[in-house]
């Protein structure tokens, strides 16, 4: 039974080495997150995973049941960090609506340069091949989608009452069309976004 992270303090990584000593799961989702947003899914092997994060392999089987398992968790922790993301745009009162999205789009681009967009977005990687993944991540996948839109319709519908947009916009529409756009631009390994300009 793993009760401490005991492979941290002998790592010489540098992802394990930024976390410090943190738990033997969070590394492990940390290092999923990179590699996935990088790979994919079924281009990642789960042994080069335990060496990017320096983990054996027993320690990984403590924590996850199997790859598919272990996607479902990196998934979640992604959706997680998205929401985060895009509540902290689109929530900002301090902007008006429109700005928000704007916001939001400013600081995705910079993340994404920030890695020299070699990371794509991890839902929309898990799309691309959904055909070839456990059954279950569908239904995961368009949750996770949908709770986006849900977010961008709640903006744009402010935007909406302010003026900003015309009263007759279907809101709902314009959310799923921005995420269509918005996974379509980021699949093509991020070219747009060194330059792109956004219009509302």
């Amino acid at each position: 039974m793993v009760t401490r992270d005991s492979t941290s303090r002998n790592s010489t990584g540098p992802e394990r080495r930024d976390l410090g000593y943190a738990p033997t799961r969070d590394v492990l989702i940390r290092s999923g997150l990179e590699t996935l947003t990088e790979q994919g899914f079924a281009a990642t092997g789960l042994d080069a995973l335990l060496r990017r994060a320096t983990v054996p392999k027993g320690s990984f089987y403590h924590y996850f049941e199997s790859k598919a398992d272990f996607g479902r968790e990196v998934m979640k922790a992604y959706d997680a960090f998205f929401c985060r993301k895009l509540d902290r745009a689109l929530t900002n009162e301090k902007l008006a609506p429109s700005d928000r999205i704007r916001a939001f789009v400013e600081d995705a681009k910079a993340g994404m340069a920030k890695y020299d967009y070699t990371r794509g977005c991890l839902i929309g990687n898990f799309s691309q091949e959904v055909e070839a993944l456990p059954h279950d991540y569908r239904a995961a996948l368009n949750e996770i989608m949908k709770g986006w839109q849900e977010k961008v319709a709640r903006c744009l519908k402010l935007a909406q009452r302010d003026g900003e947009i015309t009263g007759s916009a279907d809101c709902e529409g314009l959310a799923e069309f921005f995420w269509i756009g918005w996974e379509g631009a980021v699949a093509t390994t991020g070219w747009p976004f060194r330059s792109a300009r956004w219009y509302w």
